[in-house]
């Protein structure tokens, strides 16, 4: 994986006509007491590199060219506590204008690897609505969906991921960067009634209820349980699960390229 910042014009044109295009985006917003504020973008940027670590093995793998992450997100929940936060629609816009300019650079092939919950509709949509228009094929993800299948990712706790500031975010950033995470982690008593947007009263309802995260004191659980060993566990399976989907989508769209330029 080489990065787009460290290239010059002309390898960056030249990348254009095989690599994949890899664009990670995260969030500067509120992680309780005890997580920075860039903690999404951190984690994002962790996964995508050592998932490209582990293709970089591979001497016949994908050529990847990474961009710098997107710090900013849609983070109007967290504006309670502190937050830098993008409407929706200036989300969205962002997200188009840097695919524009990658395929007017020559790139036909951009996956995005995102690390905030809040802006997963977003960039699935505006994937969607740009490979309307583009002669480009488009892929996104949340890191968290994305696992190698070994059926322990989650160290028997799916049902607290990804959430938020909680043990599963917290463990993590034990294992990538902890000298960033405050310790130890005081445990927060549960609060009742629990956050609906967390716990919707019918499987298959989204509701969110107004000043819900400023009563739970912006997170969604107790995270002093986090460690560790944990977090290298989970990052280790979310990198793997990257790098497969990586090499999926290169195989699916090379093919096509290929194709095309016969034509």
């Amino acid at each position: 994986m080489r990065d787009l910042t460290e290239l010059t014009w002309h390898e960056v044109r030249e990348a254009g006509t095989r690599a994949i295009a890899l664009l990670p985006i995260g969030s500067q917003e509120q992680h309780a007491a005890h997580l920075p504020m860039g903690t999404d973008t951190l984690l994002a940027e962790a996964v995508l590199d050592r998932a490209a670590a582990l293709l970089a093995e591979d001497p016949a793998g994908s050529e990847l060219i990474r961009l710098p992450a997107l710090p900013f997100g849609h983070s109007p929940h967290h504006l309670f506590a502190a937050a830098v936060s993008l409407s929706a629609a200036t989300l969205g816009a962002v997200l188009d204008d840097v695919l524009d300019s990658l395929v007017t650079s020559g790139y036909r092939r951009i996956m995005v690897v995102n690390g905030h919950g809040g802006n997963d509709e977003i960039m699935r949509l505006a994937v969607k609505r740009f490979a309307l228009r583009a002669d480009v094929t488009v892929a996104a993800c949340s890191y968290w969906t994305i696992t190698a299948g070994d059926g322990g990712a989650d160290d028997g706790r799916p049902e607290v991921t990804p959430g938020h500031a909680y043990w599963f975010e917290t463990s993590l950033m034990l294992a990538a960067h902890p000298g960033l995470v405050r310790t130890p982690v005081a445990p927060r008593a549960p609060v009742e009634p629990p956050p609906l947007f967390d716990n919707p009263p019918y499987p298959g309802l989204t509701v969110e209820r107004h000043g819900e995260w400023a009563r739970v004191g912006g997170s969604t659980d107790d995270a002093s349980g986090a460690d560790a060993p944990s977090g290298r566990r989970l990052l280790g399976d979310r990198a793997r699960g990257l790098a497969l989907a990586i090499r999926a989508f290169d195989a699916a769209t090379i093919r096509t390229e290929e194709k095309n330029e016969d034509h």
